[in-house]
């Protein structure tokens, strides 16, 4: 990447939607050549241009959990099991005492709570040493997530994790609005 590279993708992060006309005057190219180099880094995998969900204008709540696990393999379980979670925003593999954090969101504190207690908790799988959960109480610079809406396909009758939301107590007890990817799913996303 270059200086104008840069110039460009400052302008998308401030909107993604912005033309290649104005982008262009930013930069002194006409449409023709800030759209290649657009074209460009998105074939290079260098950017991705997406919608991002404001998180605060939806009134979810956020939360980070850490976990140590006993080896990698326990890790690699634990990826494999909650790579289609819709409410997972993120997961990073960390190099100390902690192996993952995990950024999430849930549609309401009690269900957020489900979330740090429960079968479909990240903390209550094989394989964790120890956890800690903690919920965010504000996000700082932009309250834009990239929520992974593609899951939430309220279609399943077994979450993506293998739990059965209908024979949760929590849920039986109106405390967790269920899982985005399931028929039982009775939340706003």
């Amino acid at each position: 990447m270059d200086p104008i590279d840069r110039k460009i993708i400052v302008k998308l992060q401030e909107n993604g939607r912005t033309s290649y006309k104005k982008l262009g005057e930013t930069v002194n190219f006409t449409i023709m050549g800030v759209k290649r180099r657009i074209q460009k880094m998105l074939s290079q995998n260098l950017i991705r241009i997406s919608a991002e969900i404001n998180v605060e204008a939806l009134n979810l709540y956020a939360a980070l959990v850490l976990l140590e696990l006993e080896n990698r393999e326990m890790m690699d379980k634990i990826l494999e099991r909650f790579k289609e979670c819709p409410r997972i925003v993120n997961i990073f593999i960390m190099l100390a005492g902690y192996n993952l954090a995990i950024l999430m969101i849930a549609e309401d504190r009690d269900t957020l709570e489900s979330e740090s207690l429960e079968k479909c908790s990240l903390r209550s799988c094989e394989g964790v040493r120890r956890s800690e959960f903690y919920p965010i109480g504000s996000i700082q610079y932009s309250p834009f997530l990239n929520i992974r809406e593609k899951l939430v396909t309220k279609d399943r009758t077994i979450t993506p994790c293998n739990i059965d939301c209908g024979s949760c107590k929590r849920y039986q007890d109106q405390k967790c609005v269920g899982c985005p990817s399931t028929t039982y799913y009775r939340g706003p996303l």
